[in-house]
């Protein structure tokens, strides 16, 4: 995660992006190609994985460059988050299920 962090920020400082990369802009951008992504299933359940795949790879980059904005590390919030939803979706009541955990 580190190289490639390190090869986004790279890329990111080449082109002297980081003046528009605010927590704001990039909150804005990953929405925006999060429902870019969205659209490949919009009226079917057919879609073209490679342009499914770059549009994945947007959202990804994008929050990536928010994480940097955040000064946040990616794998250390992904690993908190996931600690905080594994008590509210314990195994032996949400295995198989999606159900809200308000409602297990």
């Amino acid at each position: 995660m580190e190289e490639l962090m390190n090869t986004l920020i790279e890329f990111q400082r080449q082109r002297d992006w980081k003046q528009f990369h605010t927590p704001e802009n990039l909150a804005k951008s990953i929405s925006i190609e999060a429902a870019e992504l969205l659209e490949h299933f919009q009226w079917n359940k057919e879609y073209n994985r490679e342009e499914v795949l770059d549009e994945l790879a947007d959202v990804l980059t994008y929050c990536c460059f928010m994480a940097d904005a955040l000064d946040a590390d990616v794998e250390e919030i992904i690993l908190n988050k996931l600690e905080k939803t594994a008590k509210k979706y314990p195994v032996k009541k949400a295995k198989g299920v999606s159900t809200k955990y308000d409602k297990l």
